[in-house]
């Protein structure tokens, strides 16, 4: 038996932060695994507007984030690092952050060089879990699946609510899942015009009003009717999301009601159409009681949520098993999720 202590990192399109986890694995038996120390360091409003606006840049301008980005990931792992003392640690695993996924024409990005938290803090580094399964022919996406099947697989299904949310579970004896609605990317979007961060525990979606005509539109659009796999990026809500709410000129409070009623309804669908028991819910849409009530009404499914360290580090904590994975070459990225043209061990690997 091998341990491997790790830290995976994550950053999420919701853009509230970098996770940090530092986990212990027992390897090969990797399903037993310890949470030992996690945080979440939160962006400053300069790099909140940079990543956010990412998707604007010159490519010259975005290849320099990318480099000053990488070296802030180091930066911000080695003053983890130091502050907890940590001085086990085998590796270190990061997704990034994604500025482009369009795995249609064939390319996906997520940037933070992991030569640059390579040099800052001397720990080997794992990046780029994307890019290879997007030339595999797959969509890139979603990764943490993989995870589902090790560590999950007591719960029938697992479903994360961050900027996008997104399902993963068997059928016929092969894991699949898929995106299948934005929900804090357009949320926490409409909470800013309120000058808010984010709807805390989902209470100016219940203080608003549902306008159906909207909500109807909103159901109707042309994703929900294609079959896995599938993803989605910011693109796609920039081109068919945000036009629709701009349009229909309500008060932004019932707009942020309609949204979430919409993100109840996709969800609740997916989960009844596919006869799931129980589903074990993550992210920071955990968190967001209304939303998580509006679920429950529309659906028989059990909906758990777990520990706070788990419904906030779940991904980074994957990330850091995708590491362990890629390390002893072993599969990391499924076919039957992302639609590849086979199963691989992704990863790009600096040391």
């Amino acid at each position: 038996m091998k341990t491997y202590s790790a830290i995976g990192l994550m950053s999420g399109t919701s853009l509230d932060g970098l996770d940090i986890c530092y986990v212990k694995f027992q390897f090969p038996d990797i399903h037993r695994f310890e949470i030992l120390q996690a945080e979440t360091i939160s962006y400053d409003e300069n790099w909140k507007l940079k990543l956010k606006n990412s998707i604007y840049l010159s490519a010259e301008e975005l290849t320099k984030l990318d480099f000053d980005y990488g070296m802030y990931l180091g930066k911000s792992v080695k003053e983890f690092i130091q502050k907890n003392q940590i001085e086990n640690l085998d590796f270190i695993s990061s997704h990034g952050h994604t500025v482009f996924h369009n795995p249609a024409e064939n390319y996906t990005l997520q940037i933070g060089k992991g030569q640059g938290i390579f040099i800052e803090t001397g720990i080997k580094t794992i990046y780029d879990f994307r890019s290879q399964d997007v030339l595999f022919g797959g969509q890139g996406a979603p990764l943490v699946p993989i995870g589902d099947e090790v560590l999950f697989s007591e719960f029938d299904a697992c479903l994360n609510l961050g900027g996008f949310s997104n399902i993963s579970f068997e059928r016929n004896s092969n894991r699949i899942a898929f995106d299948i609605c934005p929900v804090n990317i357009v949320l926490n979007q409409l909470a800013e015009q309120l000058n808010k961060t984010y709807d805390i525990n989902g209470e100016i979606a219940r203080s608003g009003k549902i306008n159906f005509d909207l909500l109807e539109k909103l159901n109707e659009l042309e994703y929900y009717k294609k079959q896995p796999p599938k993803s989605l990026g910011v693109e796609w809500c920039m081109e068919f999301v945000f036009p629709l709410l701009e349009k229909s000129e309500l008060k932004t409070d019932d707009i942020i009601s309609t949204f979430t009623e919409h993100i109840a309804f996709q969800i609740a669908e997916i989960l009844n159409f596919n006869s799931i028991k129980n589903v074990l819910v993550t992210g920071g849409g955990a968190y967001n009681i209304y939303l998580i009530e509006l679920i429950r009404k529309k659906t028989n499914t059990e909906i758990i949520i777990p520990e706070n360290s788990l419904v906030e580090y779940k991904e980074a904590l994957i990330f850091a098993l995708m590491g362990i994975l890629r390390l002893e070459n072993q599969t990391n990225v499924l076919k039957s999720v992302t639609g590849a043209h086979k199963n691989h061990s992704s990863g790009i690997l600096i040391s």
